[in-house]
């Protein structure tokens, strides 16, 4: 092989792998002196000279001209009668300089440094592709499916890059097809060996906050700013924003008149239900409203633990748990506090179902309190078969729950 078909051989990697060409020639000067040094002993006395204008490459071995006989090392040193069969006038003590053809390093060689000079563009490819994304990690990013796994779904962008979307980054109700164009954030950002693997995530509360800033103008010229975010991915979501001007309604100019603004948001991420509330400093005011719909009564603070006891009336306290508790939760989360319900004006006859952890189960007790049920009395109120239309329990179990509450106040 001459040395310009080497150079127009990897031509290729150019084009697919997007390395310019002077890129490409420091690789292979670099891939050829370790090719040398591997035959050679040492690489120093070598000059590789590469143009990558006319697309080729010289090696030349510098050597010095000993007496007949005494050549000690031949890598380093030449005699006098091999150096006059290069030029004739050579004389003992001067350098002489050969041409070094690929051929001269013999066909392992060659192979052994064209699958090196491979593995290096890869290399370098893949340290430009981590890079690139670590820059864009938090931004929102848009690939095709390319394939889908049970556990993870495999896509491709224009670049030919590959991002995942693990399982636990897909909102539930998501449906992958070949070919679909898909949004999501960039998570997670990572070299795993010497291959980039990049995380989209649908389901991280950083992909809400930049849908916003992308759906909204207010939010993308920053006069609305979104303070935080918080998810049950593809079931609810609480986003607390805020502004410096007071003529603009930050809550009205992200939702848009009847949900003009927010539905976009909405349906990419599968009819996900998201209350926009406006940010507070005052804490009373901010767990009130994240709890709303619900209307609350007194607050008391335990700023230590950093839990909050929230008095409600009694109708308003299934609001304020919501389906399956994600009401309170999310309005928990996104004011920093753990929050406990309890009923405004509560009976003294009446007894809270936590006093019966002994004969109830504690996960028999949570589904009541997820339905805002966490009172003997107020269990026993409603009609049995509400009882097993709202709870995912068995009638034989509510017929147990029943019989125990019952006997309590006959007691």
């Amino acid at each position: 092989m001459k040395n310009i078909e080497l150079i127009e051989s990897f031509s290729e990697f150019k084009d697919d792998k997007f390395i310019d060409r002077i890129t490409l020639m420091g690789i292979l000067e670099e891939v050829l002196r370790s090719a040398l040094k591997k035959k050679y002993g040492d690489n120093d006395n070598f000059d590789v000279i590469i143009n990558p204008d006319k697309g080729d490459l010289e090696i030349w071995r510098n050597r010095t001209v000993v007496e007949n006989g005494e050549v000690e090392n031949p890598n380093l040193e030449i005699s006098l009668d091999q150096a006059r069969e290069i030029e004739p006038d050579f004389e003992v003590g001067e350098d002489v300089s050969e041409e070094v053809k690929l051929s001269d390093l013999g066909r392992r060689s060659i192979l052994s440094l064209r699958q090196n000079l491979i593995s290096k563009i890869k290399e370098h490819d893949n340290t430009n592709t981590f890079k690139y994304f670590e820059d864009l990690k938090g931004e929102i990013y848009t690939a095709e499916v390319h394939h889908v796994r049970h556990n993870v779904v495999i896509l491709l962008d224009d670049d030919g890059n590959e991002l995942v979307i693990p399982k636990d980054h897909q909102i539930p109700n998501d449906f992958y097809r070949k070919g679909d164009s898909v949004r999501g954030v960039i998570e997670i950002v990572e070299l795993r060996g010497n291959k980039p693997y990049i995380v989209l995530s649908r389901t991280s509360p950083e992909f809400l906050k930049k849908l916003f800033e992308q759906e909204i103008p207010e939010v993308f010229d920053g006069l609305i700013n979104v303070k935080d975010a918080v998810r049950v991915p593809g079931e609810k979501a609480k986003v607390a924003v805020d502004t410096y001007d007071d003529r603009i309604d930050p809550v009205g100019a992200c939702v848009g008149m009847k949900g003009s603004r927010i539905h976009g948001i909405v349906r990419e991420l599968g009819n996900e239900n998201i209350d926009v509330i406006n940010y507070t400093t005052n804490p009373h005011l901010y767990i009130s409203r994240a709890l709303s719909p619900a209307k609350i009564g007194d607050i008391k603070f335990d700023e230590e633990n950093k839990r909050a006891e929230v008095s409600i009336k009694p109708d308003e306290v299934s609001k304020a748990i919501g389906r399956g508790g994600h009401n309170i939760r999310l309005a928990g989360k996104l004011c920093g506090y753990e929050l406990d319900v309890y009923r405004e004006g509560l009976s003294d006859e009446d007894v809270e179902l936590s006093e019966f952890s002994d004969e109830i189960e504690d996960w028999v007790i949570k589904e009541f309190q997820k339905i805002g049920l966490d009172t003997a009395k107020s269990v026993l109120e409603l009609p049995r078969e509400d009882l097993i239309r709202r709870t995912d329990l068995e009638e034989e179990t509510i017929d147990n729950i029943l019989s125990i509450l019952k006997e309590e106040f006959e007691d």
